[in-house]
């Protein structure tokens, strides 16, 4: 396969708006549309913001500062659309985040660059490449993710999970660390697409028809070189941002949030006290690609994670907090938490709060003087007994000091199954400022 010919001079500096065009999507809660826009494409987010939201957090948190936006923060940094959009808006981001995988994936997007350097390690792969011939290709995961599976169900073919590990070790080989984290990020990111399963935001199924489809090694090597342009063409064509700079914390929001620091805006999306654990979602990229080596780190890594899920047995702990809401609600699940079917999620309710009040008292620390926080939230509810989110966090934040700017319905959810399934819990757009 020859590669296309990509320019090796630097393009001239590139802002949001040559990045986005001059899109218009429709609603500033959902990335639809938006695998048409480079860095976008190199994951499905089912659950996530528009980058010109972040515009317009900076538009308005300038206003407020009477100066430009210089530093911002995001404690859950997920796809990096906040990240990468401060870097087009001139601004050096500070994002945290513990899973492995996203985290390689948002430090790809952001890092520089040596075009020469970065074609050649390509080509490099595409040379090296050898199907693994070993028995375990991914070690430690699941007997469900290789063929034969258990009870014949299985995530990729035995021909296809031979060229993923094959791949991965190509890869592995890279000394440059900056285009062996890239390489990397871009077999994960044909993972879910040469699998039997389809992924969205709350976990993973098996497509029609799994077993009658028949993906190749062929397939999966040319979805990986095409995909590997696609993102060098990316990181090349816009790698002259207004700001290069940034800072990629790998840990958990809890703990790693620098005091040290001053931000002029948070804007950031946590996950949802729904009871269930998001790393499930990218359990195919963890394996596949060898970020989990074992159940250990798999336990090691949803430990790390916000208490909004009881896919663990865990301690949920949790200080006093200044909510009569939180209190109101923890008391109703507390009458109906016989018959709910996990009788560990009215303290994992008020855990999952005790985390975001950990969380939202250090932004309070580091941001500057009328600087803001930009927070889409999403409601929950249990056996009729709803949770809102919104009203929740405003309470916590009033009394640390922030001030409400304002709170913007974003979108509705559809409740789970035994809710109806209707799409009655809301996601909401919360403004605070300092």
């Amino acid at each position: 396969m020859t590669l296309v010919n990509f320019a090796i001079e630097a393009p001239p500096k590139v802002t949001l708006q040559d990045w986005l065009g001059n899109r218009r999507p429709s609603h500033l809660s959902t990335n639809t549309g938006s695998e048409l826009v480079a860095f976008q494409s190199w994951r499905k987010f089912k659950e996530a913001f528009a980058p010109e939201l972040i515009a317009q957090a900076f538009e308005e948190t300038e206003a407020a500062l009477g100066r430009p936006v210089l530093a911002t923060i995001d404690p859950f940094g997920g796809s990096g659309t906040t990240a990468l959009s401060s870097q087009f808006l001139a601004a050096r981001p500070c994002t945290v985040e513990v899973n492995p995988y996203l985290a390689d994936l948002i430090e790809a997007k952001l890092a520089s660059y040596d075009a020469s350097a970065l074609l050649a390690d390509l080509e490099a792969v595409i040379e090296a490449y050898k199907p693994f011939r070993g028995d375990t290709p991914f070690p430690g995961a699941p007997s469900t993710f290789v063929e034969p599976g258990i009870n014949k169900r299985y995530i990729f073919n035995r021909e296809v999970a031979n060229t993923i590990a094959g791949l991965r070790e190509a890869i592995l080989a890279i000394t440059n660390v900056e285009n062996r984290r890239l390489l990397r990020v871009v077999l994960a990111s044909i993972c879910v697409p040469v699998s039997n399963v389809v992924v969205s935001g709350k976990g993973r199924r098996y497509r029609r028809n799994w077993s009658s489809r028949k993906i190749k090694e062929s397939d999966v090597t040319s979805m990986f070189y095409s995909a590997g342009e696609q993102a060098v063409d990316d990181v090349l064509r816009y790698r002259n941002r207004l700001c290069l700079d940034y800072d990629l914390i790998r840990g958990d929001a809890r703990e790693n949030i620098p005091e040290d620091r001053q931000f002029d805006v948070a804007i950031f999306s946590p996950p949802y006290p729904n009871s269930f654990d998001y790393t499930d979602v990218y359990n195919v990229e963890l394996w596949a690609v060898g970020y989990l080596a074992g159940a250990s780190d798999n336990r090691a890594l949803r430990l790390k994670t916000l208490r909004s899920h009881v896919q663990i047995k865990r301690p949920f702990d949790a200080s006093d907090l200044k909510s009569n809401t939180l209190k109101s609600v923890y008391n109703d699940l507390d009458i109906v938490r016989s018959e709910l079917w996990n009788q560990s999620i009215p303290d994992m309710v008020v855990a999952y709060f005790d985390d975001m009040h950990k969380i939202m008292t250090c932004l309070f620390k580091t941001l500057v003087k009328n600087g803001r926080v930009y927070a889409v939230v999403g409601d929950s509810r249990y056996n009729g007994v709803y949770v809102p989110v919104a009203k929740i966090l405003t309470e916590l934040a009033i009394v640390m000091g922030f001030s409400k700017i304002s709170e913007e319905p974003f979108r509705s959810m559809r409740a789970s199954p035994q809710q109806g399934g209707k799409k009655e819990l809301k996601e909401t757009l919360l403004v605070f400022s300092k």
